[in-house]
């Protein structure tokens, strides 16, 4: 690569370079995603297991939280509609959001739910690197207010008035329901903004959105076929496209980068940047989601969102826990690139 910048690398910084001035709304379930740190002490006398000497413990936000953290990393105004629970994973996920600038005052507070909370033990050796051996996992109850579905939707109508794209982040539950997908995509089309949707199990009910991001497994899972090369998958995914009436779809592949199906165009594989060994890949997809939506959101065209998504996955991956990439880091790497 040349010390000049090539036309697409003058284009995708243009783009970037437009971050700090949208604003993304983002829906979806609230996630506290805990790391335990211990350093292994001794063999337990009571059972074949280790000791951990606890070091400290941190709360960070994960799920459509992680989403608008990251999306405040890359520079956008962004608001989080959702409800936590009045607990002490629920408060120190909202004290995260606020000091990264995320605007929290669409998270509707309940006695009644509790904050889903997934708890990562990690341990080692005293000087060595820890590495998850376990998590635990929290899960809030399902809603049974029947109040809070109403209040959600009147609060998204509220603020998707002044954003220029919106996120649907679906972890199963209860925010992002069907019904919540039908209302949102109502506003979304009566403003003409994007609408991306990020579901682990539900992408179906998000049809008619703008597009999403699958990995290749969902894929596989949401038409009930096995995938057994490149060719069976772009036409897997078009078939996918096609019947959610997607503009386009944009498809994860870990290590083998990322695969873009754009109505009436041929499939375009981004290869993946940095890497093939991640040090961690806990929220990559909030991640790349959020770049994906911002830079839509910014003019750019599908491919090229694909292109800077791909760059921030590469990026966070190689991040430990539950990580956020700057804008910073994201126009560095387009300028270092060596797929150019």
């Amino acid at each position: 690569m040349t010390v000049e910048r090539t036309l697409l690398q003058e284009r995708l910084i243009s783009i970037v370079r437009r971050f700090g001035d949208r604003k993304i709304l983002v829906i979806g379930d609230l996630i506290a995603d805990q790391f335990v740190y211990g350093a292994i002490d001794r063999v337990s006398r009571e059972a074949p297991v280790f000791i951990l000497r606890h070091e400290h413990t941190e709360t960070l936000p994960g799920g459509a939280a992680n989403c608008a953290i990251n999306l405040a990393s890359l520079g956008a105004a962004v608001s989080l509609i959702g409800i936590r629970g009045d607990d002490e994973a629920g408060h120190a996920v909202n004290e995260k959001l606020n000091s990264a600038g995320v605007d929290t005052t669409g998270l509707l507070v309940s006695n009644a739910v509790r904050t889903t909370t997934k708890v990562r033990i990690l341990a080692g050796q005293l000087h060595s690197t820890r590495q998850q051996v376990i998590r635990i996992d929290y899960e809030g109850d399902p809603l049974t207010n029947d109040l809070a579905p109403q209040n959600l939707r009147e609060v998204v109508l509220e603020q998707a008035h002044a954003v220029d794209a919106v996120i649907v982040s679906d972890y199963n539950y209860g925010v992002a329901d069907s019904e919540m997908a039908a209302f949102t995509r109502d506003v979304a089309a009566a403003r003409k903004i994007p609408l991306l949707a990020d579901s682990r199990f539900h992408l179906r009910s998000f049809a008619g959105f703008t597009s999403a991001t699958p990995n290749e497994d969902e894929v596989e899972q949401l038409l009930g076929k096995q995938i057994a090369d490149v060719t069976t998958l772009e036409s897997a995914a078009e078939e996918l496209r096609d019947q959610l009436g997607y503009r386009a779809l944009l498809v994860t592949r870990g290590g083998q980068g990322m695969m873009l199906l754009e109505d009436g165009v041929p499939a375009i594989h981004i290869s993946a940047v940095g890497s093939h060994e991640p040090v961690d890949v806990t929220g990559a997809g909030d991640t790349v989601i959020a770049a994906y939506a911002l830079a839509l959101a910014s003019d750019s065209s599908f491919p090229d969102a694909a292109r800077l998504a791909n760059y921030a996955g590469g990026l966070v991956i190689m991040k430990r826990g539950t990580a956020s990439v700057t804008r910073e880091e994201l126009e560095s790497s387009v300028l270092q690139s060596e797929l150019f």
